[in-house]
């Protein structure tokens, strides 16, 4: 598994080990669920752009 060093405020770091606490997970399980939760988000809002877009171009071809 790779590391990397990453940058963030420290009252947003508090706010991220309270999480994790109350989670009773580690601080890097936590970030890496938020962005597995990120990036699946990020791909069901490019389909549905997609979808969209496609339907519009439908509607203008007709």
């Amino acid at each position: 598994m790779a590391r990397i060093l990453i940058s963030m405020p420290d009252e947003f770091l508090n706010k991220v080990d309270s999480v994790a606490d109350g989670e009773q997970r580690s601080r890097s399980e936590l970030i890496r669920e938020a962005l597995r939760s990120y990036i699946r988000r990020s791909r069901i809002t490019n389909v549905e752009k997609a979808k969209s877009n496609a339907e519009i171009l439908e509607q203008i071809l007709d």
